[in-house]
């Protein structure tokens, strides 16, 4: 654990590092770095102490902004998972709550390295985020010095909007699809008979039927990685262009684990952090009451003042989940889990009816005029409902089906998978990003309110 420039919050890291490694957790070294608020606020909008410059994060960090303004979304951390994990804290914060963040920071430093979601992307996109992403920020300010704001945002513009449509099942480095399809079916080994035949006096040995290739379909089959696809088939990319789209979507296989298992992470960072303080008898009495303070407005599970929660909190959710698996089947039943599940999995498995009804859980639906109505309460429909904005990535189902002989491509939204429309004015803002950057005819293919087939069209700008 690197040195917090604090000798009060820095003896109680390196005892509670101890404890931690006491009690079992294993995780990556830590670097932690007390940050103004000013900073981590941008970190928590760019996802990243240093990336790529775009105009969209400057969008985020005013609705932050304004957000915190309010009271409604404190930043306490911010950690990066790698060899080593990286974590920054507010410098304004107290020592009590810190000394909290720190006990959180190390249950996420031991989800990242022992969760298998985690380690799989991690040995794709490697362990040095912070380093790569600054690298690639450099590359983008000599791309605007080269080639000016306006062709670098346009790629930018494009990529960004198309951030969460990587294939997960897919590995980060693939090779390109075969240039030629396989021979349709086998020519037949000549016959006894026939050899014979050939072999006679004055029989022309006639060759074997030359079998032809012919030229692959693009893509072979539906291609859901729109990040990879774009880089390698856009028939017109620069190689600088190409280097954005991909950087881009290494970015994202390295969060996809984060979004994927944010109620489960949250939940055990929570869990270890209320664990950790209730055991660290070195901690003063009145520290010990503050950070705990802080642990209930982390995973409180109502809105201020006692208001009613319509949407989850991941913390709370999570905790509560891992509170009850322990209880139930013991800390080594639940590490199990937590090497083995993601969300879907957690919520699907371990949210249990009885669970669902202690944490007042429900689905429920809004009327035009404003009014809220509880519509269901059955355990299936609750937990569908929290994975419902979990599904590929959050992102609509999209796939490129064909590439023409002359560059225009067609795309399709799988809305029977997906399970929910497309917003229509925020897809043709996104097919005109692509289209400025394919350079040719883009077309895709969806449903409108009635069902009926729909194609959105863009034009090579």
């Amino acid at each position: 654990m690197s040195a917090v420039p604090n000798p009060t919050l820095q003896e109680y890291s390196k005892r509670i590092e101890q404890l931690a490694l006491d009690l079992g957790l294993d995780y990556y070294p830590v670097d932690f770095e007390l940050v103004p608020n000013n900073f981590m606020m941008e970190i928590a909008v760019y996802g990243l102490p240093v990336r790529m410059p775009h105009w969209s994060f400057g969008i985020r960090y005013i609705h932050q902004l304004i957000r915190q303004g309010m009271g409604n979304s404190r930043i306490f951390e911010v950690m990066f998972p790698g060899d080593p994990c990286h974590a920054y804290l507010v410098n304004d914060n107290t020592v009590p709550e810190n000394t909290l963040v720190v006990a959180h920071v190390l249950g996420h430093a031991d989800f990242a390295k022992n969760n298998h979601l985690f380690a799989r992307f991690m040995e794709m996109a490697g362990g040095h985020i912070l380093e790569q992403a600054a690298a690639r920020a450099h590359q983008i300010d000599a791309a605007l010095e080269e080639y000016g704001q306006e062709r670098v945002e346009a790629v930018l513009d494009a990529a960004l909007a198309l951030e969460p449509h990587i294939d997960i099942n897919q590995e980060l480095h693939r090779p390109l699809y075969p240039t030629h399809q396989a021979p349709r079916g086998e020519v037949p080994e000549p016959d006894a008979f026939r050899k014979r035949f050939h072999n006679l006096p004055g029989e022309k040995i006639i060759s074997e039927p030359q079998r032809m290739s012919s030229r692959a379909l693009i893509p072979p089959q539906s291609e859901y990685d729109l990040l990879w696809f774009i880089a390698n088939y856009a028939p017109d990319l620069e190689g600088w262009e190409r280097d954005i789209f991909l950087a881009v979507r290494e970015e994202s296989y390295y969060f996809y684990p984060v979004f994927a298992c944010q109620i489960m992470n949250e939940g055990w960072a929570s869990y270890w952090h209320a664990r950790l303080l209730r055991e660290a008898d070195f901690l003063p009495h009145d520290l010990y009451l503050s950070a705990i303070k802080a642990h209930s407005d982390v995973v409180r599970p109502y809105a201020a003042d006692n208001q009613l929660a319509l949407a989850v909190n991941p913390y709370h959710l999570g905790f509560s989940i891992w509170e009850d698996i322990i209880e139930k089947n013991g800390i080594d039943a639940a590490r199990g889990i937590m090497k083995e599940e993601d969300d879907f999995g957690f919520i699907r498995n371990y949210l249990s009816v009885e669970l669902a009804e202690k944490l007042e859980l429900f689905v429920y639906e809004s009327h035009d005029d404003g009014g809220i109505k509880i519509a269901n309460r059955d355990i299936h429909a609750i937990r569908e409902s929290i994975l419902a904005p979990k599904f590929n990535y959050g992102a609509p189902r999209i796939a490129a089906t064909h590439l023409h002989i002359d560059g225009s491509l067609e795309m399709l939204h799988d809305h029977e998978s997906d399970g929910r429309g497309l917003d229509i004015n925020r897809a043709e803002r996104v097919l005109e990003y692509i289209a400025r950057v394919w350079r040719r005819p883009v077309s895709l293919q969806t449903v409108g309110h009635s069902g009926n087939t729909r194609v959105i069209s863009s034009k090579k700008s």
